[in-house]
């Protein structure tokens, strides 16, 4: 059965919940003992290309503000709390516009009804005058719809109070509850307009900036910061950026995916970034974050993709019919996320000194619906398993792990063509599955979950042991593709021409004979579709694959690119060049999950490779290879460090180099990229070659 709805007012709130929580767990490491010595107000600024970031958190304030510039300029805020926002969209500039970001203060005020509101107050300028198309206060949710297609919902739109030289919108939520308020004061001039005519924001001199006063509000019930002195242990890079970050992401309820886009809980965002943190992280922080995950398991224990809460959770209640409840929704459509949770608790419990100090206490510790989180692990060992059985009985394609029916999406690409029109996909088949049974066969051998396990469930997952082996044995082979050396030659040297970019360290790069590479997945008819990808990653974290298939692995990522994956902006998720034209053209460097690069994926095969290296069955010359990658792979991720806590970027090819180029900010890009990625944060625990952490 699900936990308790989390996102309701009903209650004594967040804190209260959380007391419960470490109360009942009862460990001592989640029961805050300096609530009498705030820490100082976490503030940073982050520029990407034309988008100007500006963080601010302190107590039950916390805000993201993002001042986009350019010829469509835009002033948004996004609040943890709630998934909540606040935006104003503008008419395009004829020319490009820039803003300059002055001082940004929290504030906390009453609505017209005496509840209170946190949020930011913020000086800002930009070089032109402003249009006002349309201002959109709602969920994040509700403000990513409207920067994609520029509609949303009737019911949240909100009109426009001119006093003075101040522009003000305010509503409260749609069922009552305290709601959104934003305002423009304009310092150095006026406001016109109004009633049937757009409003104009401009200066009293004629080419004098425009200075704006930008105050942004909103009444859902705050998060509670973490905290530095809960979240990283003393071996943590000292990497300011990433902390920043993290630390603004970081809540005793959950872990946010991202901000602006994702400012709340995802299940596999939250579950990879516990494991590459994982070296790095207090006890605290990663039963935190285990504990989130699992009061969200479905009732057959399947893992919670992502949470409606807030206003978009009462939107999906009133078009359901079921009034305007805003019980938090869970999605459930994910197949990846369900193979994650075993590894991430076995490397908690089994491979961390604290973890197996902590662990019958943490196994045996109730959360809010009474249920003990042993018994909620056990449900997703159950259900686990018994999905992975048809392919151990009878190892054939059709018994693989497919996306759930009427779906195209089901592991990280999730966008509609993340896996070039496959239904299989290599990251949850070939590695995670496996993964799991290891995983869930280390509890079983152990005997920490027993207590915690019904009859039934002992039995199934008696089997995990040999499903392991099964699904390792034989899953990987369906995936490889093997291509002629002259084959390969003829498609990277098309495809080079086609994308305008030099093949030739690519086709320098290729072994004489043929040429292998793993599939992004196959497709309905269980063919492979051969697009290079980064995740095998997943496999160098996860698993221990033998010396000839751990080479082919990591050659196939880290041949230049038009070959494989590897260019001086960092290395891509995927590259399509063996591929059909049409998933050609689907999967280019302005595709979501296209020939990009994502920065939690450079630092998946960082980790990956380096505990590869620490293996001792390996051969001298298997060892030298991942060595060699591992500087490859480094010097790339250092060419950009400034971007490394964001969500993605693409890039551009200039005077025979690649240049880092940010993601969304040109015609075409399908979406834009997060300044601040939760996952984007592992670099913290993953030192580059030759440091220590």
């Amino acid at each position: 059965m699900h936990a308790p709805a989390l996102g309701r007012r009903a209650g004594s709130g967040w804190s209260l919940v959380f007391f419960f929580v470490a109360a009942a767990l009862n460990l001592g490491a989640l029961e805050r003992t300096d609530a009498a010595a705030p820490e100082a107000p976490l503030q940073f600024q982050i520029t990407e290309g034309r988008a100007l970031n500006a963080f601010y958190q302190e107590g039950p304030i916390a805000a993201h503000m993002v001042l986009s510039g350019g010829t469509q300029p835009r002033a948004l805020v996004a609040f943890p709390a709630g998934n909540s926002g606040v935006g104003i969209w503008f008419e395009n500039a004829q020319s490009p516009v820039g803003w300059t970001l002055g001082n940004v203060k929290g504030a906390s005020r009453p609505d017209d009804r005496g509840r209170i509101l946190h949020g930011i107050i913020a000086d800002v300028s930009i070089d032109a005058p402003l249009v006002v198309r349309d201002a959109v206060l709602s969920s994040v949710r509700v403000l990513r719809d409207y920067q994609i297609n520029g509609a949303y919902p009737p019911e949240v739109k909100s009109s426009a109070k001119v006093t003075g030289n101040t522009v003000e919108w305010v509503r409260p939520r749609l069922d009552g509850a305290a709601g959104y308020a934003l305002s423009i004061t304009v310092e150095n001039g006026e406001v016109r307009g109004g009633q049937r005519t757009p409003l104009t924001l401009s200066a009293t001199r004629s080419g004098e900036k425009l200075r704006l006063r930008i105050t942004a509000l909103t009444g859902e019930t705050p998060l509670t910061p973490l905290g530095s002195s809960h979240l990283l242990n003393a071996s943590a890079n000292a990497d300011s950026r990433s902390r920043q970050v993290l630390g603004f992401l970081s809540y005793e309820e959950k872990f946010l995916a991202g901000s602006w886009r994702f400012d709340t809980y995802f299940g596999r965002d939250t579950l990879m970034s516990l494991r590459l943190l994982m070296p790095a992280l207090q006890p605290e922080a990663l039963e935190r974050g285990l504990v989130a995950v699992l009061q969200r398991l479905a009732a057959n224990g399947e893992v919670a993709h992502e949470e409606d809460i807030g206003e978009f959770a009462v939107l999906r209640h009133r078009k359901q019919g079921d009034g305007s409840s805003d019980a938090p929704i869970y999605d459930y459509k994910m197949i990846d996320d369900d193979f994650m949770l075993a590894p991430v608790a076995a490397a908690y419990v089994f491979d961390q000194p604290r973890g197996r100090t902590r662990a019958e206490a943490f196994l045996a510790g109730r959360m809010p619906n009474g249920e003990r989180v042993g018994a909620a692990l056990a449900r997703n060992f159950a259900w686990a398993t018994q999905s992975a059985r048809a392919f151990s009985l009878a190892p054939e394609p059709a018994n693989l792990i497919s996306l759930k029916p009427g779906l195209s999406v089901g592991d990280w690409r999730d966008s509609e063509d993340g896996l070039a029109g496959g239904r299989y996909p290599f990251d949850v088949n070939a590695v995670l599955v496996p993964a799991a049974m290891t995983a869930i066969a280390r509890f079983v051998e152990s005997g920490l979950l027993k207590p915690h396990l019904t009859p039934e469930q002992q039995i199934t997952l008696a089997s995990a042991a040999k499903i392991a082996n099964d699904w390792s044995r034989a899953a990987p082979a369906l995936f490889r593709v093997r291509l002629s050396a002259a084959g390969a030659r003829r498609q990277i040297t098309a495809y080079a021409a086609d994308i305008g970019v030099s093949p030739t360290q690519a086709l320098d790069s290729l072994p004489t004979g043929d040429l292998v590479v793993n599939a992004i997945a196959l497709d309905a008819q269980y063919k492979p579709i051969p697009v290079v990808n980064s995740d095998g990653g997943f496999a160098l974290l996860l698993q221990n694959p033998p010396a000839a298939q751990l080479e082919q692995l990591v050659d196939g990522m880290l041949r230049p690119f038009p070959a494989g994956l590897l260019t001086d902006a960092g290395l891509l998720v995927a590259n399509p060049v063996f591929a059909d034209a049409t998933r050609q053209h689907q999967s280019g460097r302005t595709a979501y999950h296209g020939t990009v690069i994502w920065s939690w994926q450079q630092a998946l095969l960082a980790a990956g490779l380096e505990r590869q290296i620490a293996r001792r069955d390996l051969p001298a010359a298997t060892v030298k290879r991942l060595r060699t990658a591992h500087q490859q792979l480094w010097a790339v991720i250092e060419n950009t460090r400034e971007l490394r806590a964001s969500e993605l970027w693409s890039w551009q090819f200039i005077d025979g180099r690649y240049h880092a180029a940010p993601f969304g900010q040109n015609n075409g890009d399908a979406d834009e990229s997060n300044a601040a990625q939760l996952w984007s944060t592992v670099y913290l625990s993953i030192p580059a070659p030759g440091r220590v952490p």
